[in-house]
């Protein structure tokens, strides 16, 4: 697949004078110039930021509502139930709204729904059994703006609510007690891209402030607040850097012995935003896309080392068949896929008998990747109706598409790159077909991927130091991709497939001077190239250790044959 390398535009005298004025060298500041940080304050904060860089939780709306009604349960010792959600978000807010109140003296109980079973948000029947338990004050976390009828119901049955959330409101606003969410258009917030758990850790920071206790009592969740809000893939930019930044040192020396568990059975010896990503997050969430989201839960809340031993092997045992069960449907969607041709539309549209709702997402997702095409999986159950989820690609908005066909779909929600979708199996064919006719109108096909690429490198200037020096720009993650270089006319030395021709190996040769290179997912290159080719190539700069031994080497995202 062809993609366009686009490389930024060098302003050179910025690069001399940041480099000059901070100290830095010229790969660091010409990363940050590239990203638009080139005031002092705004160097310092992202390269070092402080607990003084968060902003005042108060100037959230409706924060001083809710910190009032919450301190009143403190003062009375009413009984309080935090509603989640099943992803990680949601499973770090309430770990961390619920620790915090609990260490107030508050009986705290706490209500996950089945993914499964009750999807995602808030229901009634689940409202009708926490007014049962005698709760007095529901406060959701990473849900409930949207839930209108359900609070409705709340408020008819006597309890009353607060919303915690981070999701983009719809016209009308729940009538809850307090709605706390950065996206409302009422909001002077400063920034409105923090995660769940980050709109949590801002309640907990402001009743904090109003009971006088010491910033440690709610700056020590920062180790879980980090993880939810760099396992949500929002921006790490502003205050969700703090976050990040800050939690990341935290969780190095954390206390929680079940989030301590949990990165030792991972096997990541470096703790960082990829630990995360790829060896807490998905463990995490293969509770809830297993229906054992509590599990989790009390994995985060336990105490006891026996019993996180024990949650710590559910989990990865969740994650093995999650993994098992993603991978069964992955072939099957790609066998179908192959046999009809369908990788020559514009989109691809498959379906499955009983494929598992809580992973269908994950696997269109690798679908997406895949092919570069948008992609709807959908599970047909006996009763014929197909549930399913769908993933896009930058420049087609999904939801938009989805809209325009709505006369064969049942339902659908979501946004501009991922929806939920449900669909009776008599529409199938003409929803697929209706969708390739609505992608190909709008010149899908002419869309191609784009690699950003941060600067030219000469492979003779690379040296340990200057990787290194790249370590400042962590964590890395949505809104501050790692930094990808291009190096150019370099001449294969050697060349050669792993893993059964998924991967490819080379070593590369600038004059005298030899690099490695590996290409994760590109060992298909391995039959266009030959010793002695000269190519181009994009990727990241990384330091491999193996046996003790550290060397340099480029991770490669892209090869092209030099012009």
């Amino acid at each position: 697949m062809n993609k366009k390398w686009q490389i930024y535009e060098t302003n050179e005298n910025k690069i001399q004078e940041i480099q000059e004025k901070y100290q830095l060298n010229k790969l660091l500041a010409t990363i940050l110039v590239n990203r638009n940080i080139t005031d002092k304050e705004d160097i310092r904060l992202f390269l070092e930021p402080t607990r003084n860089d968060f902003h005042d939780p108060f100037l959230i709306t409706d924060m001083k509502k809710a910190v009032e009604r919450i301190v009143q349960a403190i003062e009375k010792q009413e009984k309080v139930t935090i509603y989640g959600d099943y992803d990680v978000d949601g499973i770090t807010s309430i770990t961390v709204l619920k620790s915090f109140l609990q260490d107030r003296g508050l009986e705290v109980e706490s209500y996950i729904p089945n993914r499964l079973e009750e999807g995602y948000g808030l229901n009634q029947q689940a409202i009708g059994k926490i007014v049962k338990s005698g709760c007095q004050l529901m406060i959701t976390v990473d849900c409930g703006i949207s839930a209108i009828e359900e609070i409705n119901y709340a408020n008819s049955l006597g309890i009353q609510t607060i919303v915690t959330d981070h999701h983009e409101p719809g016209s009308e606003l729940p009538a809850a007690l307090a709605v706390i969410d950065n996206k409302r258009k009422d909001s002077n917030y400063p920034f409105r891209e923090l995660a769940g758990v980050g709109v949590v850790f801002k309640l907990i920071q402001a009743i904090g402030i109003s009971l006088g206790l010491k910033e440690e009592e709610y700056l020590k969740y920062l180790d879980i607040v980090c993880v939810g809000t760099i396992s949500d893939i929002v921006p790490l930019v502003d205050e969700n850097r703090v976050i990040a930044k800050l939690g990341l040192m935290l969780i190095r020396q954390t206390k929680n012995i079940g989030l301590r568990s949990i990165i030792h059975s991972s096997g990541y010896s470096k703790i960082d935003s990829n630990s995360i990503s790829f060896g807490i997050a998905p463990r995490i969430n293969a509770c809830g896309r297993m229906g054992k989201a509590e599990e989790a839960l009390e994995l985060l809340l336990s105490k006891n080392y026996n019993h996180v031993s024990e949650l710590t092997r559910n989990l990865n045992e969740h994650n093995r068949i999650r993994q098992e069960t993603e991978k069964n449907i992955f072939e099957n969607a790609v066998k179908q896929i192959e046999e009809e041709n369908l990788n020559q539309n514009n989109t691809i549209i498959v379906g499955g008998e009983n494929w598992h709702h809580g992973v269908i997402g994950i696997v269109s997702s690798k679908i997406t990747e895949m092919y570069f095409k948008p992609s709807i999986l959908l599970s047909f159950e006996e009763d014929g109706i197909g549930k399913g989820s769908g993933r896009s690609i930058p420049g087609f908005d999904l939801h938009d598409a989805l809209m325009q066909c709505a006369d064969t779909i049942e339902k659908f929600g979501g946004h501009s790159m991922a929806v939920g979708i449900t669909v009776r199996k008599e529409n199938f064919l003409k929803f697929r077909e209706e969708f390739e006719k609505i992608a190909s109108q709008a010149h899908i096909d002419e869309i191609m991927p784009v690699i950003q690429v941060d600067s030219k490198i000469d492979v003779k200037d690379i040296n340990k130091d200057m990787v290194e020096s790249l370590k400042q720009l962590e964590p890395f993650g949505e809104g501050n991709r790692m930094p990808v270089f291009v190096f150019k006319n370099l001449r294969i030395d050697s060349i050669r497939a792993l893993s059964e021709g998924k991967h490819l190996k080379l070593t590369l040769k600038d004059n005298n001077t030899i690099m490695n290179s590996i290409g994760f997912n590109l060992g298909h290159l391995a039959e266009e190239y030959r010793i002695g080719d000269k190519i181009d190539v994009v990727g990241v700069l990384e330091i491999n250790s193996f046996n003790g031994v550290d060397s340099l080497q480029i991770n490669m995202k892209d090869v092209m044959r030099s012009l």
